[in-house]
């Protein structure tokens, strides 16, 4: 079979970043090089640093990142894009205008007879309770309706402005805490927890927590963290197989 590719957390558009707009063009350049040979591409969110849909009104930007998605769309390569917690509120406009499904909550998918488990990963586990009341509020369908009622001009504006001190709280760079090890990492505290009552999942695949993690949980299941598209430029690559991570070095 075709390879399936998996990528997370690029937040383009992210104002704390300097280098953004070559961000976009490495991103653009990876799926472009893949193009030709993937069976599909899974986004699990936070590819936006911030997006938000009126009815008739999307973000300014990422005009060549949609442009590739849609290219691969058109090319019937399928995209398979899961929403984050920076990008919550995804409309229809990615589905009807690029072309791919998109998923706004964790699923289970088989590909070629193994079972995964994939989602962005923010609200799995994690104990913070600030964290945990912020996700209700900004999933809250009432608080949706209010914020569109906003101008978008400064709707935009203090969306992005979050989104920048949110980055810059853990670093420029991304930089969630390091790898919190197997007993504390929440991620594989809930795949755990999880493979109780399913143990047919083989892969658990997330994004969100901005680190490279591939651990065995048992003899047939296995956790991937993703890493990210800021600084370490990480994917996942599934070949009906074999399941492995690449750091992307463009030019090679």
């Amino acid at each position: 079979m075709k390879p399936i590719y998996f990528i997370t957390d690029a937040h383009l558009g992210c104002l704390a970043l300097q280098h953004r707009r070559t961000q976009e063009r490495r991103l653009v350049s990876f799926l472009d090089s893949i193009k030709h040979e993937a069976a599909a591409v899974y986004m699990l969110g936070d590819m936006f640093d911030f997006w938000f849909e009126y009815k008739r009104v999307v973000p300014k930007g990422f005009t060549r990142f949609l442009g590739k998605v849609s290219e691969l769309t058109d090319m019937g390569v399928e995209v398979h894009y899961f929403t984050g917690n920076h990008d919550i509120w995804c409309g229809d406009y990615l589905e009807t205008e690029c072309g791919v499904h998109l998923h706004r909550k964790p699923s289970t998918i088989e590909l070629a007879d193994k079972v995964f488990y994939i989602a962005h990963g923010d609200g799995l586990g994690d104990p913070d309770p600030k964290f945990r009341f912020l996700r209700r509020v900004f999933h809250n369908r009432v608080c949706w309706r209010m914020f569109a009622a906003i101008h978008p001009r400064w709707a935009m504006w203090f969306g992005q402005t979050w989104a920048k001190h949110s980055r810059l709280k853990h670093g420029n760079e991304g930089g969630d805490p390091p790898y919190m090890g197997e007993d504390k990492e929440y991620l594989v505290l809930y795949a755990k927890q999880y493979l109780q009552s399913h143990p047919e999942v083989n892969f658990f695949v997330f994004g969100h927590r901005h680190i490279e993690l591939d651990l065995m949980l048992t003899r047939q299941s296995r956790i991937l963290i993703l890493g990210d598209w800021i600084s370490q430029f990480t994917y996942g690559v599934f070949d009906g197989e074999r399941f492995w991570m690449e750091n992307y070095v463009e030019g090679e």
